[in-house]
């Protein structure tokens, strides 16, 4: 057996690939165990064209669910890959606040099979933190699901196109019209950076899409500086029993 494989088996006999919810042993990394894997909800079509929520009956392409017949929101869609629940939500949290960066790569093997919907000028955006937080957490977890994307599909990345120029509070347990105050004035957009995304189709990269606020308010700077298409890309979407009703 030459070397290399040698090392890698004694890897893996002592750190062997375990499930990123519950920590069993899995076959390889970045697997769920069968039992994690029944209790995530993936989300396919019929869903909303602009926000991405299950519709509940088969409906045309390009359907809109009644929110966004009412008001559509500033980006082109949202492909998320499953539903925010108790187990979904520990990958975003796991990664979020550092404890498993390599989550990063599995969020991104899942949001590859969206990447096709992207034109040939496309490019990978993650939406910005603040530089306080970045300062505090000492990364951005959406770079780094963006940077695996790239890496895996060959669409460049920029992260310096958008800036969050206001720290905002955590958004968790706010309301749909509290978030859209507190995100509404927070982000800019780089002067030098216009020309990077004229005309582009961009990948929005977000962990977690909750009201949409973050998303509209990142969206509108990108249109407004000529995006040509802006698609939301993100690991969980939170479905409020509302909607789900």
């Amino acid at each position: 057996m030459p070397l290399p494989a040698v090392f890698n088996s004694l890897i893996d006999f002592a750190l062997p690939p375990r499930c990123p919810v519950c920590g069993v042993t899995v076959e390889a990394d970045n697997r769920f165990c069968l039992s994690c894997w029944r209790q995530l909800d993936f989300l396919a079509k019929p869903w909303c064209a602009a926000c991405g929520l299950p519709l509940a009956f088969d409906c045309p392409e390009g359907s809109l669910c009644g929110k966004c017949l009412t008001k559509p929101p500033m980006h082109d869609g949202v492909r998320a890959v499953v539903r925010y629940n108790d187990k979904s939500s520990l990958i975003a949290m796991r990664l979020k606040y550092g404890t498993r960066l390599g989550l990063a790569r599995l969020i991104s093997e899942h949001l590859q099979k969206f990447a096709a919907e992207s034109s040939a000028n496309g490019i990978i955006i993650p939406v910005p933190l603040h530089r306080s937080r970045l300062w505090r957490r000492g990364f951005n977890q959406s770079v780094l699901i963006g940077r695996e994307l790239a890496r895996s599909t060959g669409i460049g990345m920029n992260y310096n196109v958008i800036f969050r120029r206001q720290a905002t509070p955590p958004l968790r347990g706010m309301s749909g019209t509290q978030r859209r105050r507190a995100v509404d004035a927070a982000f800019a957009l780089r002067s030098n950076e216009r020309s990077a995304i004229a005309g582009k189709s961009v990948l929005l990269i977000d962990d977690v899409y909750t009201s949409g606020s973050t998303s509209n308010a990142c969206a509108r700077l990108l249109k407004k500086a000529g995006a040509e298409q802006v698609l939301v890309f993100c690991w969980a979407r939170v479905i409020s029993d509302f909607e789900n009703g």
